[in-house]
């Protein structure tokens, strides 16, 4: 896991919870809005969970009661504080709280009982504000307490002696069915959040709460926030709980979280899955995307995709929307908890100055928005307002004083009518008053008439000015920046959600249940804890309908004459044996033999380097010659967090030095598929270069969706698969993989 300092614990995805879910929070719902019947959770071949557990938290947020255990009125004590905090909190959900500690009769005024055993009723939360949080939880079990918050520090972040002290404590948490948040969390969950705002929320979830200090001051900028999970080390609750609980909740516009360690992969993209078919979105920081150390791989797929590679494309492929710093996270969870659909993807970039006009486009170009040129009726309706010599073709320069007059909500009214538009920006660099109070006043009155998104970017540093204090931020309707890059980022992230939640299918609803014919047949080629050879990778191929050359395997240079002549010449002739991962580097690869005599020749040499080498052989492939296409690789490897990941890249003998590649976690569909093709650098390729045909692209598709089958159903058992060279030939002739490796676990 990297860049956590809360000990996280990666768990084998196959090991996921499996508990029925539903479309509101209830543990009495089966989740027949999520396709499944009330006979329980559909699982996927690997038996594998494929709707995410939704916990019913509603008693965490709004308990009816609370027991504090360790709670103090000691002046100078830590707890002190925290049972202060707490009785406030407490009396502003409306619960009843219960102190408790054994040598007090008081605190704060209220009842004091020396033990969890002799509480006056039974709680829904109990807060334990305890070094060792263990003998309390066992307590809490028979006094059938629901949730419990463990603030202790001293666990899995403090190295190998913490982490067993925390396995105790999730064996512990286990048996009493209790549901637990941290340890070393803290108080976020119970902070004071403001109930005078209106409109949907936002929903935090943080694992380091000091990090989501920046989102939960939103309020002050009238941003309303619902809920803050501080989710500490996640020995039991973890990010995914509160992403799927959050997804559910009506109040909940955006759900934004500060991620540094995901504690079970599959859990986290089921909870996205569920999010993503209700329409919420997720804006989230994840920490770790440097390298810390190298993956060591025999395949070159398993060296194309470092970790947080894997983490990047799982996010985006779910729905996930990932930002780098914690304004971004503010600004893009704002704008998406707050902004209605988009009438339209288009944007229009309004000023008071060209430069700046001229400037935000380039950016905005650059990042992949679309400015739409404006028709030239439009061209011609501003015109009547702004002078003939100023570009108004998009992005629209009005030269200043228009703003000043009548004619300044003419003109936002003009551009915002446009059907291209959907999205209207304005950048104003500067206060310039009174021309920008008028500017910004104009436009918090557009967005109030339109059902169209309105954006400011307010480039002052100093920000103290009414226009942006008072009249930008008193509007709900207008999205207020304070630098260019933000906004694009927010922009960007907004239209992108809405079009992918308009086509959204979960991929779990397709993924196989029941194994297939071909699995049987893969099975019987496996070899656990050894490398295939060529020969058995390719019979694997074979096993799930992916072609492979023409090809005998011989052991004598006659039979390797023979064995040409009926693959048909020109021949390529491979050593094959278990333990050769890279034969090209070691010699091991003849190509072009047109004869006999070559044949013979190249079968003895390849017998004597690999006697030389010390490689042993099962024999010498003797493979029909495929030429004319594109190299791609297509393989898979196994991730820590997530499980079997599936990657296509260019390929060939530079696969390692292009590193062009795609990874998706399964399951996945075809359009997923394709979207990965379209992310390689290379990608044009495919399309025919320098006179070159296209390449069959929709076979390409096809063995992805076929290593990915394979990849779902042999699980863990595959540990590696590297087809490289997949030959895609011109369009119409197929996909061709001229050499493969297997490792098995």
């Amino acid at each position: 896991m990297l860049g956590s300092t809360h000990g996280t614990l990666t768990t084998d995805p196959r090991r996921a919870r499996v508990v029925a879910c539903g479309e509101r929070p209830s543990p009495t719902v089966h989740g027949t809005a999520d396709g499944r019947t009330a006979d329980g959770p559909d699982l996927d071949v690997s038996g594998r969970p494929l709707h995410a557990d939704v916990p019913d938290l509603d008693r965490f947020f709004r308990p009816e009661s609370v027991a504090v255990v360790g709670a103090s009125d000691a002046e100078g004590r830590p707890n002190t504080g925290i049972t202060r905090q707490l009785i406030g909190w407490a009396e502003r959900v409306g619960a009843r709280l219960h102190p408790v500690h054994p040598s007090r009769e008081t605190v704060f005024g209220l009842p004091c009982v020396p033990s969890v055993a002799e509480l006056p009723e039974p709680v829904d939360l109990a807060v334990l504000l305890v070094a060792d949080p263990l003998p309390v939880v066992e307590q809490l079990a028979e006094a059938k307490v629901k949730f419990a918050v463990a603030f202790a520090s001293g666990f899995a972040e403090t190295g190998a002696e913490g982490a067993e002290a925390q396995a105790r404590l999730v064996a512990a948490v286990e048996r009493s069915g209790i549901r637990l948040l941290g340890p070393n969390t803290n108080l976020n969950a119970f902070e004071e959040f403001r109930d005078d705002l209106d409109g949907p929320a936002i929903a935090l979830i943080t694992q380091s709460g000091h990090q989501g200090r920046p989102v939960f001051a939103l309020q002050e900028l009238g941003v309303r926030l619902s809920h803050w999970a501080p989710t500490g080390n996640e020995a039991d609750l973890e990010t995914a709980d509160f992403l799927s609980y959050f997804a559910g909740r009506p109040e909940v516009g955006a759900i934004a979280a500060y991620v540094e360690g995901l504690k079970d992969g599959r859990s986290f993209l089921l909870a996205a899955d569920h999010a993503a078919r209700r329409g919420v979105p997720v804006v989230a920081v994840k920490v770790g995307r440097t390298e810390t150390g190298a993956r060591t791989a025999a395949s070159h797929t398993g060296k194309l995709t470092g970790a947080d590679a894997v983490v990047d494309a799982a996010m985006r492929q779910f729905g996930v929307i990932r930002v780098d710093g914690l304004d971004e996270l503010q600004d893009t969870a704002t704008l998406l908890a707050r902004a209605r659909r988009p009438k339209a993807d288009g944007v229009a970039v309004y000023s008071i100055s060209g430069g700046t006009g001229a400037h935000f486009s380039d950016l905005a170009t650059e990042a992949g928005l679309h400015l739409p040129t404006l028709s030239q009726a439009k061209q011609d309706e501003l015109h009547q307002w702004i002078p003939e010599y100023l570009n108004v073709a998009n992005p629209v320069d009005n030269g200043g004083h228009p703003v000043g007059d009548w004619r300044g909500p003419k003109i936002i009214d003009a551009i915002l009518d446009d059907p291209d538009v959907g999205v209207l920006i304005c950048p104003i660099t500067g206060p310039f008053p009174p021309m920008s109070d008028k500017l910004a006043q104009d436009l918090v009155d557009a967005a109030e008439r339109t059902d169209k998104l309105v954006c400011v970017v307010w480039g002052s540093p100093v920000g103290t000015e009414a226009a942006y204090r008072e009249t930008l931020l008193g509007s709900s309707r207008v999205a207020t920046f304070r630098t260019f890059a933000n906004c694009i980022t927010a922009v960007r992230a907004y239209l992108d959600h809405h079009r992918f939640t308009a086509d959204y299918r979960s991929p779990f609803a397709d993924a196989p249940r029941t194994p297939s014919p071909s699995y049987r047949k893969a099975q019987a080629l496996m070899r656990p804890g050894q490398q295939l050879s060529e020969h058995a990778a390719k019979q694997l191929l074979r096993a799930y309908g992916i072609r492979v050359p023409r090809e005998q395997l011989v052991t004598s240079a006659a039979a390797a004459v023979r064995a040409a002549g009926q693959v048909g010449y020109p021949v390529v002739m491979k050593a094959s044996g278990a333990r050769i991962a890279h034969k090209t580097e070691l010699g091991l690869v003849k190509v072009g033999l047109t004869s006999a005599s070559q044949v013979r020749d190249a079968y003895r040499e390849l017998t004597d380097i690999a006697r030389y080498e010390g490689i042993d052989l099962d024999g010498v492939l003797v493979c029909q010659m495929v030429e004319r296409g594109v190299e791609m690789v297509v393989g898979v490897t196994q991730d820590p967090l997530f499980g079997p990941t599936v990657t296509v890249g260019l390929g060939g003998a530079l696969v390692e030095v292009l590193r062009d590649a795609a990874v998706r976690v399964p399951p996945f569909g075809e359009d997923q598929a394709r979207a990965m093709l379209a992310e390689l650098r290379g990608r044009a390729l495919l399309d025919g270069v320098r006179g070159g045909p296209p390449v069959d692209v929709d076979a390409l598709v096809e063995v992805v969706l076929r290593v990915q089958r394979m990849a779902l159903e042999l699980g863990d058992e595959l540990a590696e698969l590297d087809i490289n060279p997949l030959m895609v030939l011109p369009r119409g002739q197929g996909a061709v993989a001229l050499d493969a490796l297997a490792l098995c676990r």
